[in-house]
């Protein structure tokens, strides 16, 4: 159940209620949003003397839930929006890890070459194997941060695990959460009490209940811009490294409030089938698509055989335009 309390009562009483009906909340601009385990189907009568609406859903996705609100959830992005009444989707590029000064600056200049706002790149990199590219680590972050000024480019990059969180958060605009980490709780905890878009990628094993309640962690604790990310899960298949699930995207716009973005790069695990994915998750209407791009693939350190070169993404990036004015959607 989720309670609306007037802004105006004293937060020591809305802390009370919160203890002693097992709850959280946290403070809007506007109010006190206090949320219950789902299964409280009645109002107390000490609750329902201080709200102002409530709403009982059905199971614990409750804030992330159209039932709860309607309406995509509007989230700022440089000058953009996702979500909301906007028609926007956002493209996302760049190189599964910052390497070298000159490779991401080559990346940065291709995205201002196509007018693309926000460059990706891992500066710390969870890898399935210790003795891989882990990544430049905050070197890595801080040159991110130095290229994202001067080419005017929003940072997204992925936080590993606890340890690294707060560098992430200072120098990232918008922090991914990876697969891996979706069920870290320090991470989504922290990621809570930030004022910066999250994107919470789909863990491979994860349920679509269980993805959108690590979402909910995240929205209880007061950052109302989480991103979900669809980037594959683990089937039977083994001719892909992934299988991308664009059955989850249409039930995740269907019924939650939180923008949808689609990674084909990681579902498939090789660039042949790249751009047609991303076509497909255009055509869905999606507010955003996560496209590993890198200068030269070949010598990539990491998911090299994922990643397209520059011409490949150019020529992706020039067919994705009428898909999207087709669904009413416009390229950011």
């Amino acid at each position: 159940m989720i309670i609306h309390i007037d802004k105006n009562l004293e937060q020591k009483r809305v802390e009370e209620l919160a203890v002693k009906h097992e709850a959280v909340y946290y403070k809007s601009a506007e109010k006190y949003v206090l949320i219950t385990s789902s299964k409280m189907k009645s109002i107390p009568d000490e609750l329902k003397s201080v709200a102002a609406e409530h709403f009982f859903l059905d199971s614990d996705i409750q804030l992330a839930s159209r039932s709860y609100l309607k309406e995509t959830r509007k989230i700022k992005i440089g000058n953009h929006y996702i979500g909301g009444d906007q028609k926007n989707t956002i493209i996302i590029a760049g190189p599964c890890a910052i390497e070298s000064e000159k490779q991401i600056r080559e990346s940065a200049a291709l995205l201002k070459e196509l007018d693309i706002i926000a460059l990706r790149a891992g500066a710390y990199k969870p890898r399935t194997s210790p003795y891989t590219f882990q990544g430049l680590g905050k070197a890595g972050l801080e040159l991110l941060d130095k290229i994202g000024d001067e080419y005017n480019l929003q940072i997204v990059t992925e936080v590993r695990d606890a340890s690294q969180v707060d560098d992430v958060i200072l120098h990232a605009d918008i922090i991914q959460i990876g697969a891996k980490s979706m069920y870290d709780h320090g991470i989504l905890r922290k990621c809570a009490k930030v004022r910066k878009p999250v994107i919470l990628k789909r863990g491979f094993g994860a349920s679509l209940q269980e993805f959108v309640q690590c979402a909910e962690f995240m929205l209880s604790g007061g950052n109302e811009q989480v991103i979900l990310c669809e980037r594959g899960i683990r089937t039977f298949e083994t001719k892909t490294r992934f299988t991308l699930d664009l059955c989850g995207v249409a039930y995740l716009k269907e019924y939650t409030n939180l923008p949808i973005i689609v990674d084909p790069s990681h579902a498939i695990g090789w660039s042949y089938g790249v751009a047609d994915l991303a076509r497909a998750g255009m055509a869905m209407g999606v507010d955003g698509l996560l496209i590993e791009v890198h200068p030269d693939p070949k010598i990539a350190k990491s998911d090299a055989s994922q990643q397209l070169n520059h011409d490949q993404f150019r020529a992706l990036f020039k067919t994705l335009k009428p898909i999207a004015e087709a669904v009413g959607k416009h390229i950011v």
